[in-house]
């Protein structure tokens, strides 16, 4: 391939090389024509021009003979997105009929900037015309900020930037409580919520960019944050709790369908939320519903159906939104069960098929949701969740083969999936591999025929990480591949996360081999002693430097605790462990949780740290009991 369109992100549609190159002069200059100023097209090209060809003079007026020009023009009869790039003789030329195209256009421009040889004080741009325009019509990235970690606004800032020079055009933030709903500061109030006035200002900075910031709202199961209180209660499915398959302690977790204070309370909350958006849609979750007709509702669901009592639910909360002129998307998983009422969804409705497993069907689900006619989006995720560094090759193909099915069965979008449970220990950088895999395959489908040859690493070390040793994206990669030599494989977490949290019921025991975790181990040490090659010059490397090697740290640390509890039996209690190697132990778990807590406030907001922090503080108390 074409080693210009390989490290571009995402992969061009359709370049065709010319003879030669352009030769870009020291602070060269830009004319927009027809453009309107978008202080984000500057800066993606500013930056790019001043890190490698000096400062970039924008001039106005009448057309000029300008190093780089852009140019929107309805009459050239290109869609939205699309837009079209020619480097050749001694000019750079972008069209596009939208501001939207010409914002692309300039993006992979600022790419081909960052990766061109320069020579004598000039930079040298391959001659070459790019035609582009992109598979999916939406392209989207969802952020857990409810299981624990809410992001400081820097930090979405930041990636917002990230996202939008990747051309994601959809940001979503889950939440569960981390809105400062008024009247409901019970909730939130440890939990360092967004106001509304930051998602007002988050959704201009991501319009400004092409985003469209999606509000997220569960609507159904997942309310526990709320449900435990004794001030909504009463209006869940079981009040008094039930045998949960994911937490020991019987609490209540989702609203009950049969109770029409349900729907009035999420209307409430709707009205609060969504005017802080521009965006006409809304997620409102409904997935995971694991309690329905185990409480209230259980006459109804014996009478109807459990999967037909969650359609009615399911259509009332329909109904509130189309009053407020709100498009739905709600989580598949449910109404899969019953694929024969698909065709009852409401016809608006945008349903997410959502898997994270390799092996996911993609394919079997997406026929059904497009033999119905409905729109839908395919919904694979970053793998970066239970894992502390990710699962780097299930990720990939995960998104690949996800991407695939919804371009078989006309899938209007792709939304990859970050997800934060159980204390949402991985730094945020192990879910870039993720992100980067979505943008590839959701622009350009044609990147998933052969997801084991995406130059990944490449792409982040020259588009997020600025390596130019090629250090950072490998170890990426190559840390989140390290849990597989430990064996005992299961889907949607790693073992040595399991080690690590003491969730042992996770544990496939007959699967733990000394030999496999120290297979492990020295792959996860000898991806930390690269880092010391690498030469990153992002703004945040320091900090990114530190997260890789603290993932690292607290794997080998999982891998140490998995060989003792072979040693002493998996059933016997870590103070069986010997004093001098127990105490080492515990002393590296505290030193883990001191830098865990220094990285998380580095990006993130204090609330959910505590809860973060007991995941660890759980094995850490098991190791120094008496």
């Amino acid at each position: 391939m074409n080693p210009n369109r390989a490290l571009l992100l995402p992969w061009p549609k359709r370049i065709s090389e010319l003879s030669g190159v352009v030769a870009v002069a020291r602070n060269p200059s830009l004319q927009l024509r027809g453009v309107v100023r978008s202080s984000a097209l500057i800066t993606q090209l500013s930056t790019a021009f001043s890190r490698r060809s000096g400062s970039l003079a924008l001039v106005e007026g009448a057309p000029l003979a300008a190093d780089v020009t852009i140019t929107r023009d309805a009459s050239f009869g290109l869609a939205d997105e699309a837009y079209e790039l020619s480097i050749e003789g001694s000019r750079v030329a972008v069209r596009a009929s939208t501001d939207r195209g010409a914002f692309y256009g300039a993006c992979t421009l600022a790419q081909l900037v960052a990766l061109a040889p320069s020579s004598e004080g000039k930079l040298l741009l391959p001659a070459l015309r790019i035609e582009d325009a992109p598979d999916f019509e939406a392209r989207g990235v969802m952020l857990d900020v409810s299981r624990d970690r809410v992001p400081r606004m820097e930090t979405l800032f930041s990636l917002l930037d990230k996202l939008s020079s990747f051309k994601i055009n959809q940001v979503q933030l889950y939440m569960e409580h981390t809105f400062a709903y008024a009247g409901h500061e019970a909730v939130w109030r440890n939990a360092s919520p967004f106001t509304s006035s930051e998602i007002q200002e988050l959704d201009r900075y991501a319009r400004e960019r092409f985003i469209e910031l999606v509000p997220n709202q569960n609507s159904f199961g997942h309310m526990a944050r709320w449900l435990t209180l004794s001030a909504y209660k009463g209006l869940a499915e079981c009040p008094d709790g039930f045998d949960h398959p994911w937490n020991p302690t019987r609490e209540p977790y989702g609203l009950c369908a049969t109770d029409a204070k349900s729907l009035a309370f999420l209307d409430d909350l709707y009205a609060e939320l969504l005017p802080n958006f521009s965006s006409s849609q809304v997620n409102v979750g409904l997935d995971e519903t694991i309690d329905l007709g185990l409480g209230r509702s259980a006459a109804a669901c014996r009478e109807r159906g459990t999967e037909r009592v969650y359609l009615e639910f399911l259509q009332r909360i329909h109904r509130l939104l189309s009053g407020r002129g709100r498009r739905m998307q709600f989580w598949g998983d449910i109404i899969n069960k019953r694929p024969e009422l698909i065709p009852e969804l409401p016809s608006d409705a945008i349903a997410l098929e959502w898997g994270y497993e390799a092996d996911h069907p993609f394919l079997e689900h997406s026929e059904r949701f497009h033999a119905s006619n409905l729109t839908f989006y395919v919904c694979p995720g970053t793998s970066s969740w239970n894992s502390i560094a990710g699962r780097s090759e299930n990720a990939v193909l995960n998104i690949c083969r996800a991407a695939s099915a919804g371009r078989a069965h006309g899938a209007a979008g792709v939304l990859i999936t970050d997800w934060g449970d159980n204390g949402h220990l991985q730094p945020l950088p192990v879910s870039y591999l993720g992100f980067a895999a979505g943008a590839l395959v959701s622009w350009n489908a044609d990147a998933t025929r052969d997801p084991a040859a995406l130059p990944l690493a490449a792409l982040l070390d020259v588009h997020v990480f600025r390596d130019a040793t090629g250090t950072v994206g490998q170890v990426a990669y190559d840390l989140g591949q390290a849990y597989k030599y430990a064996g005992a494989l299961e889907a949607n977490r790693s073992l040595l996360f399991s080690l690590l949290t003491s969730q042992d019921e996770h544990i496939n025991l007959p699967q733990v081999t000394v030999a496999g975790l120290d297979a492990a181990q020295r792959a996860i040490c000898a991806a930390r002693d690269r880092l010391s090659q690498a030469r990153a010059l992002a703004p945040d490397a320091a900090l990114t430097h530190d997260e890789f090697v603290w993932a690292a740290d607290a794997l080998e640390l999982a891998c140490a605790l998995g060989r003792e509890r072979l040693s002493i039996g998996f059933d016997a209690p870590l103070v069986r462990i010997g004093a001098e190697r127990r105490s080492r132990l515990a002393r590296q778990l505290a030193g883990l949780l001191e830098q865990h807590s220094k990285n998380w406030l580095s990006r993130s907001r204090p609330g959910g740290l505590r809860d973060s922090r007991r995941r660890l503080e759980n094995t850490l108390s098991r190791l120094v009991a008496p």
